[in-house]
């Protein structure tokens, strides 16, 4: 099984409840860089101090077989070694990327020399026999040649890392999949086809008889992509145990989605997608994570797919957008996600970097909460246990309804509120979220962007009554049909104050200004703006 346990002490569940071989330092707040952002040393002297004054603490950078080894046999650190060293100066860490025998299923990182000798290293071909600019993961001559510079690579990095910690994560490939066919018809892999399904992945799968692959999942496009995947996990195990042996570290892969109704061969057949966890997690069980790269809307969705009691959430890829940076904070709350990562985010315009530089310096100061004295007891609030929760909203999903307790949160995007005109004027909703997160039970911290907030006690949201509002918070027409009202009953909860604050590095709130009157529209909710990034200190009171 695969287990990580992150060794920080946070408020935020960023310590899951996997007990742990492997171990990373923080909550990763990342960028993957631009796919020939470091091709040469130039490029890296630049980007990674950029990459540090966005608010990154951990930078995604390839690494790529063909500059590695450009001649069979001799190898070339420059670029590995450069990254390493800026990294460190700009102190930021790194995950390497091995672009090694396939890139977005295409094998267009691997060496010349290797391209060319077709002979040597053969391709997977579609069913009728067309070649394909992918190489075949049924070669040994593929997977040695792939192996023997990926062992030279995790050498490397032990010798010239090892005690420092700079590389601290090892992606695998990158977007391992068949296009154009759902499996490769080589005549290697037809052989391997036409073999009996292995005795262990049958019984993961509770499969009780014993057959071909044909015999036990079919022949349409789907079982094709199960047959496929479990030999890409074959094959990309070799790879993670080698790593293992030479330089222990977190390992997964990644996965383009099955997005927008594409069959498998429409979309990157048989990579470490959802569907097919059990033919992974069987054939690469030295792989940690099996981790989404999510483009496509539905962002909520996708990573629900990859958060599982088997499956830390880590996104290594997220479309760059000025949506990122509510996106890092829902991953985190909801998710308890062990890292974030928005793609090519070194070509991204400010106005999309900067919804990444806000969100990471609010997860920063929540990552530093400590136990802070009740400001009406003065004990300790015992947070270190207390839920959190992850809000992302846009205009067709924007309500959340969190029962905590006796106590009713109803969670909004900000424009529900009815005194911005880009609520109503056709404006597109800019995504709003935040992690809402217990102190005790009269006290919440509520951070991020473009969110409201009330809080009911549970008898009080059960009896309660919606009446459009206007533009000035009142109602929004007069009503003046007599009404007969049912007797109230229960006790209702009121804000006793709403604090604009600050985390220190020693992990206090620091009080920064309070929201009062108009800024929590007389104690009704506590808000954000969808211009404003801020953490909210709310006290609650019963009457």
């Amino acid at each position: 099984m695969r287990r990580i346990i992150l060794m920080i002490a946070l408020t935020l569940g960023f310590c899951p409840a996997l007990a742990g071989r492997v171990s990373l330092p923080f909550p990763i707040l990342g960028g993957e860089l631009s796919n020939s952002a470091a091709t040469c040393v130039e490029d890296i002297d630049e980007v990674m101090p950029r990459m540090r004054a966005i608010g990154l603490n951990t930078v995604l950078v390839p690494a790529y077989w063909e500059f590695l080894e450009p001649a069979e046999g001799k190898f070339d650190f420059t670029l590995i070694d450069r990254t390493i060293d800026k990294a460190r100066e700009n102190d930021l860490k790194v995950i390497f990327l091995w672009f090694g025998a396939w890139k977005n299923s295409m094998s267009c990182y691997a060496p010349l020399w290797f391209k060319q000798d077709t002979r040597r290293f053969p391709r997977a071909t579609t069913a009728n026999g067309k070649p394909l600019e992918i190489a075949s993961c049924f070669s040994d001559n593929v997977l040695h040649a792939d192996l023997k510079a990926f062992t030279a690579l995790m050498q490397h990095l032990a010798d010239k890392d090892k005690g420092t910690g700079t590389v601290i994560m090892m992606q695998i490939e990158n977007e391992i999949g068949m296009l154009e066919s759902a499996r490769d018809h080589s005549p290697l892999a037809e052989k391997a086809y036409r073999q009996p399904v292995p005795a262990d992945l049958l019984k993961l799968l509770k499969i009780n008889k014993r057959g071909t692959w044909a015999d036990i999942f079919g022949t349409d496009e789907y079982a094709d992509e199960k047959f496929m995947a479990y030999h890409y996990a074959k094959y990309v195990e070799h790879l993670a145990q080698a790593a293992r042996r030479i330089y222990d570290m977190p390992l997964y892969v990644n996965a383009a989605m099955n997005s927008r109704g594409r069959k498998p061969g429409e979309y990157p057949s048989a990579g470490p997608l959802a569907h097919l966890k059990d033919f992974w997690h069987c054939g690469a069980p030295t792989i940690d994570i099996l981790a989404p790269d999510i483009y496509d809307t539905g962002f909520k969705g996708w990573a629900a797919q990859y958060a599982l009691p088997d499956n830390l959430l880590f996104i290594p890829e997220s479309r760059c957008c000025s949506n990122s940076g509510v996106r890092a904070l829902y991953a985190f709350g909801e998710h308890h996600a062990i890292g974030f990562s928005p793609f090519a985010i070194d070509q991204a315009s400010p106005r999309e970097t900067e919804s990444v530089t806000k969100a990471y310096r609010i997860l920063r100061q929540l990552s530093a909460l400590k136990p802070q004295p009740s400001a009406i007891s003065h004990q300790p609030s015992a947070i270190s246990h207390q839920p959190f929760w992850g809000l992302l909203f846009d205009h067709d999903d924007k309500e959340r309804i969190i029962l905590d307790g006796q106590t009713a949160i109803t969670c909004r995007h900000y424009f529900t509120l009815p005194w911005d005109p880009r609520a109503t004027d056709g404006s597109t909703w800019p995504e709003g979220g935040a992690i809402l997160q217990r102190l005790s039970p009269d006290e919440y911290l509520l951070a991020g962007s473009g969110i409201v907030v009330d809080f009911k006690t549970k008898t009080e949201k059960e009896q309660e009554e919606q009446k459009p509002l206007g533009e000035d918070g009142f109602m929004a027409t007069g009503e003046h049909t007599e009404t007969r009202l049912q007797p109230f009953t229960g006790r209702r909860l009121g804000i006793g104050f709403v604090d604009e604050v600050a985390i220190d590095e020693t992990g206090q709130i620091r009080y920064l200004r309070r929201h009062n009157g108009d800024q929590d529209h007389q104690g009704r909710h506590a808000r954000i703006g969808v211009d404003e990034w801020k953490i909210l200190h709310i006290k609650l009171y019963e009457y």
